[in-house]
């Protein structure tokens, strides 16, 4: 729905105010038609609307024992600082589903701090839904900084991208990476990467308080190719190499290691450390992103992990 007309305007404002009756005050349909003056049949569909449209966020607020078992469990295993589990739908192919609203409490946590706080993002699906879940949390004494370049091949942005919208909704100065998450070559991406600006966001992330990224997979339909960020030559290259993921476009095999001599010769984002100095949070579930989250994992370059209870049993199960 167009969001700028004065009629949508009052449409969407209608669908608020039923969405909030229904879902905080637990007024019932008939409740909600008597106070707003509407048909029960128009209270319903206002009461549909404002989920539709984002106004009406939910978020699960109670520990479910076997999520937290499976939690402690990748923490021993694999000596991670944090780890949180949701529940999962096995019929449901959305990369974000469940994890981007743990991952938005836990970036909450962070945000809502009175000392400042410097928040690293990497891009992706995942963590662009994680800042969609935010609230509207009004904390300028932070920064908000990239760890991957935000331009695509064609010089457009990258439309998972997330650091504009949590700017926005944070009003806490962003520090973009203004540059090709991959160059045409070595050369370029050392010019590029060398611009003091850059230089100075780099070494910002480096010194974030957090930083939550997403996982990569590298089979034959992987985001990175999709976007238009690999040709299918580098990709099938890739993969005869042993890539299984990438992390902020640095690929890495089944073992974590990362791989030499090609596509990693161009990246422009911020490098990995192992171990990370920075507390580091993977969000990424789903049986296509096992490989690349056990390759994430094994290689020891995350400190925390946010997942769903299928892809974490199937992790522990290894």
């Amino acid at each position: 729905m167009a969001r700028n007309s004065p009629k949508n305007k009052s449409k969407l404002d209608d669908a608020a105010r039923a969405g909030w009756l229904y879902y905080v005050a637990k007024n019932t349909q008939d409740e909600i038609a008597r106070k707003m003056e509407v048909s029960r049949q128009s209270a319903q569909r206002l009461v549909a609307l404002a989920l539709d449209e984002g106004l009406i966020k939910f978020r699960l607020d109670h520990p479910v024992a076997q999520c937290m078992a499976l939690a402690e469990g990748l923490k021993d295993r694999y000596g991670l600082n944090f780890c949180e589990v949701t529940l999962a739908d096995p019929s449901s192919d959305d990369p974000a589903l469940g994890i981007a609203q743990v991952a938005a409490d836990a970036m909450e946590k962070y945000l809502k701090r009175k000392d400042p706080v410097v928040m690293a993002l990497g891009t992706g699906k995942e963590i662009y839904g994680a800042v969609r879940e935010l609230s509207s949390i009004y904390s300028p004494q932070h920064r908000i900084v990239s760890l991957v370049g935000s331009l695509t091949p064609d010089g457009s942005a990258n439309i998972n991208d997330p650091i504009a919208w949590i700017g926005d909704l944070t009003q806490a100065p962003r520090h973009p990476l203004s540059v090709p998450v991959l160059t045409s070559s070595q050369q370029e991406r050392d010019v590029v990467c060398a611009q003091k600006p850059i230089q100075r966001n780099i070494q910002l992330a480096k010194s974030a308080d957090v930083a939550f990224i997403g996982i990569g997979e590298l089979n034959d339909n992987p985001p990175m190719f999709t976007d238009g960020f690999l040709t299918w030559e580098e990709l099938k290259q890739l993969q005869s190499l042993g890539a299984v993921g990438e992390i902020l476009g640095w690929t890495y095999d089944k073992q974590g290691e990362l791989i030499a001599n090609f596509t990693n010769d161009r990246v422009t984002s911020v490098p990995l450390d192992r171990p990370p100095g920075t507390e580091t949070i993977g969000v990424a579930r789903g049986e296509n992103k096992l490989p690349a989250i056990r390759g994430a994992l094994r290689g020891q370059w995350l400190t925390g992990l946010i997942t769903d209870e299928m892809t974490a049993q199937v992790l522990l199960d290894d």
